[in-house]
This record gives C-alpha cells, structure tokens and sequence, in this order.
C-alpha cells in the first residue's frame, strides 16, 4: 500500500480524504478507512481500486475530536489482506483562548501539581482532568492535558500554560482550533 494523499487535519463539516495505491495494481480490491472509537475500528467509508490499484476514501465528519485512523485492505488475486494505521485523524472547531503563566508561577493547579515555565497544558471549567486535548493554530499543532480550572472571563473557553500558548506561537488572546 502506498498513500498518495493524506488529509487528516480538518474542520467540523469539511471532509477528510485519504488517496492512494495498492500493489499490484489489481481491480475490485476493496479498501476501506476506519477510525477507533470507544476501543473497536469502525468504517467510515470504502472504495474498490480501479485498474491501476488506485482507491480514493473520503468522508464529511461533523463530530469533533481526535482519533487514530488506519486502512484495511481485502484479500484479492495477488493481495494479502492487511491494515495499517496511517495517523491521527483531528476534527477541529474554533474557540476562543487566552494565556497565563509568569505571575502565577508556583502555585498549585487545580488538578494537581504546580504551575512552572515548562507546563504543558490547559484550563477547562468542565472537561475531566487529565482529558487530553489537540489545539491548532497556523501550522503548528500541540496535544495537551487538562491541568487547571478556569478561564474565569466571560466568552472564553481555553486558558493555555505559557509553554502551551508558546509552542503555539499565541499571545494575547483570540482564537484556536481544538477538537474538544
């Protein structure tokens, strides 16, 4: 199998799509795309190769969040039956964030330890400690956990740790892509 084309970073609403080859080059081999979700594999879409072995799998996905993603091919003449996982499929949406950090230095956080320069994380009002989550800005991406509570100011919905914010290239405050 050789991948031509992998698009697994999208937005809510727009679809992921997933080109590519299956050698040798035999017609009918079904291929299909399948996420992990709650433990098990589940199709999301499938296609048959053409002539040339190429297949084409794309799907709309309208749920956030972040998942591991692999493609199975069928067993046909000169195929072995196989899957592969090719990455990690990130469904984002926007949210509004801001930052803290260098005044707070060594205080407690909400969900256990301190606060520090090298911090990675964010701060929730709702999600479960520890939750991890995937934040985008520009081109640079970041997996992070729930590590505090808060932003405590209307309209906002993220807090990054100063690392976090850093590794992201953000200051100030506006908008982020996260798949929670």
């Amino acid at each position: 199998m050789l991948e031509l084309l992998r698009r697994l970073d999208v937005r809510a609403g727009r679809r992921t799509a997933v080109k590519g080859t299956v050698a040798p080059g035999v017609t009918g081999i079904t291929v299909s795309l399948q996420l992990k979700r709650d433990g098990r594999w589940k199709p999301i879409d499938r296609d048959r190769t053409d002539a040339r072995g190429r297949y084409a799998l794309r799907e709309r996905l309208r749920r956030t969040g972040s998942t591991k993603v692999r493609i199975r091919v069928a067993a046909g003449p000169g195929v072995a039956a196989g899957e592969r996982v090719i990455g990690r499929l990130n469904v984002y949406r926007a949210a509004y964030a801001s930052w803290y950090g260098p005044g707070l230095y060594g205080n407690p956080l909400a969900c256990g330890g301190t606060l520090s320069a090298g911090t990675l994380g964010v701060a929730h009002k709702t999600l479960p400690c520890g939750t991890k989550v995937t934040l985008k800005r520009g081109k640079r991406t970041v997996r992070v956990p729930v590590v505090d509570r808060g932003p405590f100011v209307a309209g906002r919905e993220y807090d990054l740790t100063a690392a976090t914010a850093q590794r992201l290239g953000f200051t100030g405050h506006g908008t982020v892509l996260t798949t929670r």
